[in-house]
């Protein structure tokens, strides 16, 4: 019985390899779930507009290891940080990448591990792979969630909402006032004299 292989999934035999991946959205909604800044949309399960990529990658093996070079271009929706309208990133990025078996990775010294790992700059883009199959998923995976920036903005000038009433003040205005700090609430009524 034969394991369909996953589409991100090539053959350490077929390389070298010329090929494009496509990356529909119901996979990336599911990639981005859980991330605030998707989560603030409150779109459906496996949403349509939650984003999508392509991939055109040169894929080739050399002594154990396995290089990937190419472009990913796609794009995805998250919430605005200030208004919580969606907001849509646009992303082109080229990939230079390197796979390596499990064992030829850095080993994490049991005392960093607290404090994470220091990889060197030389090692930032490899991936681990089991010597016979080259997994893209995780690569394609970082692509869409590292476009996204702590605080994304729908436009530079976003007034946010009230954080009294909730309108959004790009649109509309409101009379709220901005309430009082409550430890100087009691000079409120002071007169000074002038």
């Amino acid at each position: 019985m034969t394991t369909k292989l996953s589409p991100f999934v090539v053959l350490v035999r077929d390389l070298p390899l010329h090929k494009r991946f496509e990356i529909g959205p119901e996979l990336v909604a599911e990639w981005l779930k859980g991330l605030p800044m998707r989560e603030a949309l409150g779109a459906p399960e496996g949403d349509p507009d939650a984003g999508a990529g392509t991939a055109v990658l040169d894929l080739y093996a050399e002594t154990t290891n396995a290089h990937a070079t190419g472009t990913f271009d796609g794009w995805l929706m998250v919430a605005c940080s200030r208004c919580i309208t969606p907001v849509k990133l646009e992303i082109h990025e080229p990939i230079h990448v390197s796979f390596l078996p499990a064992a030829d990775m850095p080993a994490e010294d049991v005392d960093e591990a607290e404090e994470g790992v220091e990889v060197a700059d030389e090692d930032i883009d490899v991936f681990v792979f089991d010597g016979d199959k080259v997994d893209l998923e995780p690569l394609f995976r970082e692509q869409f969630v590292l476009a996204i920036p702590y605080a994304p903005l729908c436009t530079e000038t976003c007034k946010g909402l009230c954080p009294q009433c909730g309108i959004d003040r790009n649109h509309e205005a409101c009379q709220c006032e901005a309430p009082i700090d409550p430890r100087l609430a009691a000079l409120k009524g002071l007169k000074l004299p002038s």
